[in-house]
Parts: structure tokens; sequence; C-alpha cells
């Protein structure tokens, strides 16, 4: 080949090669901004459920009803006691040495869970077991006098320092009144003629 023709190929070569090169160009990564998750409708949070009622009435708070009022007379050594708010009358009556006895007078809206409920809770005060509908007849004594239905109960109790209840409920005017004597067996056995006689005596309060 000829000289000269070598020299002038020469360049060309160079610029070839140059055109051939890839250029490689380093790009740093673009981070991604993280969002939080989001819900569209997002579930509020459920309050806590109430705590369960409990079964017995001394742990539920009831009103005292208001409206008409019965009125009663009490043998006189029963000792009235000051008013509160939960009750419509209380009475003391002293037994032999330090013995007492406690008639209390309630009224409440309704029948309050109604007779067999409550025999049963006055039942429960005096340590006995419940009973069923079946046994209400004979746990109850009923009575009707100045236009009120009356149940009456004796409830004796067992084990030792026995306690004993005489009660009384009387539905009036849309409520339920409860006259309970309570106290220690023999005072109370004392004081079941005068409480009698005081249950019988109550009547419809004068308007």
């Amino acid at each position: 080949m000829n000289r000269r023709l070598i020299i002038a190929l020469v360049p060309l070569l160079f610029a070839a090669c140059e055109k051939a090169e890839i250029e490689t160009y380093r790009v740093a990564k673009t981070k991604v901004p993280q969002v939080a998750a989001v819900t569209a409708n997002p579930t509020p949070p459920r309050p806590a459920p109430p705590p369960a009622a409990q079964g017995s009435m001394a742990n539920t708070a009831v009103p005292t009803a208001g409206g008409a009022n019965l009125s009663w007379t009490a043998p006189e050594h029963w000792k009235a006691q000051p008013p509160s708010a939960m009750r419509k009358g209380t009475y003391l009556i002293a037994g032999e040495g330090t013995s007492e006895a406690e008639l209390s007078i309630t009224a409440f809206p309704g029948d309050v869970g109604g007779e067999l409920a409550n025999v049963n809770r006055w039942r429960g005060q005096t340590n006995l077991p419940p009973i069923t509908a079946a046994d209400l007849p004979k746990a109850v004594t009923r009575i009707e006098k100045n236009g009120l239905k009356i149940a009456v109960l004796d409830i004796v109790g067992e084990g030792a320092g026995t306690k004993r209840t005489l009660g009384a409920m009387v539905p009036f005017n849309g409520a339920t009144w409860f006259f309970k004597l309570t106290g220690q067996d023999a005072l109370v056995g004392k004081e079941k003629a005068a409480f009698m006689t005081f249950i019988e005596s109550v009547k419809p309060a004068a308007p």
C-alpha cells in the first residue's frame, strides 16, 4: 500500500473510533417520599361497654316515688326518726337490753321487679334461699284494707342470731310502697300484732 495513502487513512480511523465510544453517565437515585397510609373512611373507636347491670336492688339507683302519699298510724312505743331522702318514714322499736328493731317505709315507681323478686330479695337478706312463683301463695298473706291490696310476709332467717322480717308491699298510684320491720327474731315476733295493726291503718292520704 502506498505510504502516503496509509498516512491519509490514519486520521479517519481515529475519528471512527471516537464516534463508536459509548459514554456512560452516573445519575443519582431520587428518593420517593414515604406517605403514611390514610383510610378513606376511618372507623371511630368503639366506646367501652357499660358495666353489666346488677340484679340486686342495693346496687341500683331507684328514684323515690312522688305524687300522692299514703298515711298510717304507728304504735306509741315506736319512736319516729327524722325523715331521709330515700325513706317515707323510719321507726325504732326498743327491746330488752340493747336489742332493737327498725321499721322502714319506702316507695318506688312501678313494681320494682315484681312481687316474687322482692320476696326473694328480703329472703336473701335473712340468709334464706329464693322461692319460685309456685311457692308464693304459701309465703304471702293477702289482705284488702282501705281500698288497698296488701301482700304481707313473715320471714324468719336461719343460724345464730336469727333475724326476722315482717314486710308488706302495697301497690298505690303507679308505685309500690314497702313497709319492712327487721330485727332479732324474738323482738320482731313480739311486735307482730302491733305491726299488723299498723299495716291495717295504712290508707291514701287526704288530698
